[in-house]
């Protein structure tokens, strides 16, 4: 993949509060998940088992690269969002998907009766649904992102939503899955509308991020008033081995 394959930042028309969302996993770490990140001034990421999701801060440097090799360790798998250049040589790119990152300024928020608070003790469940969905990373201690909701059918969990990266400002709405055989019925929407409440309770709004393969999310979220506001691309990144 070469530089010219990320996309560029918007530019214009952009403003403060929503320029954060350029830098969307550094702004997070650096803020409302700062207790979270295992962080240096410069470099930053989530412990590995609740996301593989790392960042620089802007403008940063070659050691703000080594720092964050130093941070993960030789040879791991690091996931980023928003990167605005390409880190020095040693690094590895593994994989990477374009998507589109939607604001839900539109987005009618509404509490579900059905949505009730996913815990840790739903943890399996909710791994084990995110195996058959396959919506993105989802570990062991991801729900400690905070503001999981779920939907069960006879006692098992059969669908969920939540919130991930947090900047000032906005909340991202993510991990939205629904188990095969109850797709169709609208689950996904309600979840995403149920979650918008609690981040509309903080004075925050939503944003999430869709793979531009996935037709059917795109017409998902424009239905519901999300509108694209960037291309961005998620790289996998494989640190330094030595």
């Amino acid at each position: 993949m070469s530089p010219s394959a990320l996309p560029e930042p918007a530019t214009g028309s952009v403003t403060v509060a929503e320029s954060v969302l350029d830098n969307p996993v550094w702004e997070s770490l650096a803020g409302a998940h700062a207790h979270l990140a295992i962080a240096t001034s410069r470099a930053a990421r989530y412990p590995p088992e609740i996301s593989p999701f790392a960042a620089v801060g802007d403008g940063a440097d070659p050691g703000a690269w080594a720092e964050l090799a130093e941070l993960a360790g030789p040879g791991v798998l690091l996931g980023f969002s928003g990167l605005r250049m390409l880190p020095p040589p040693g690094w590895e790119v593994t994989m990477a998907v374009p998507a589109l990152q939607f604001l839900g300024d539109d987005l009618v928020d509404r509490p579900d009766p059905e949505a009730v608070p996913l815990r840790a003790g739903d943890v399996p469940e909710m791994l084990d649904l995110v195996a058959r969905t396959r919506p993105g990373p989802f570990s062991r201690r991801t729900i400690e992102l905070g503001g999981y909701l779920g939907i069960r059918r006879g006692g098992r969990l059969v669908a969920m939503a939540g919130q991930r990266m947090r900047l000032p400002g906005w909340t991202e709405i993510s991990a939205v899955c629904t188990d095969p055989a109850h797709r169709g019925e609208g689950l996904a929407s309600r979840l995403v509308r149920a979650v918008a409440v609690g981040v509309r309770a903080r004075g925050e709004q939503p944003f999430l991020h869709v793979s531009v393969s996935n037709t059917d999310a795109l017409r998902l979220y424009e239905a519901l008033g999300f509108a694209p506001r960037r291309e961005v691309s998620f790289v996998q990144m494989r640190t330094p081995s030595s």
